[in-house]
């Protein structure tokens, strides 16, 4: 259900909160928002996925010396990733989604990674 929830929003916010954003403009309807949203998602995880194998190899390279600047970056860079995907995914679909600049993409990550902390799972279960 959470994640109907997170589609949803998602779309929302591709077809109505970021074309405000100056740079950014949407072309279609909800549907085709959803369809963005599905592949907003898909990229973002593909973008992930390819940092944290970049990082680990890059540590492993160094013999863990790549640690004292993949840790900072990653704590006070968590917000690029999402700005990365944004362009990828305009890149892919230019027909439905222009993306003009980082900033913008930045802006629209920003606004995608507060969808995400607003619908994550926070029932953490452990067990002794």
């Amino acid at each position: 259900m959470r994640i109907l929830i997170r589609l949803g929003l998602m779309a929302a916010a591709f077809a109505f909160v970021l074309p405000m954003i100056h740079g950014i403009d949407f072309h279609g309807n909800f549907v085709s928002a959803i369809v963005l949203a599905l592949l907003f998602g898909l990229v973002l995880w593909l973008v992930e996925i390819a940092f944290v194998a970049l990082s680990a190899v890059l540590t492993v390279t160094s013999l863990g010396l790549a640690l004292l600047w993949i840790i900072p970056a990653w704590i006070l860079g968590f917000w690029i990733l999402p700005a990365f995907a944004m362009l990828l995914t305009a890149d892919f679909v230019p027909q439905y989604l222009t993306v003009t600049g980082f900033v913008p993409a930045a802006l629209a990550g920003l606004v995608m990674l507060a969808i995400s902390f607003l619908t994550k799972d926070s029932n953490w279960k452990t067990t002794a």
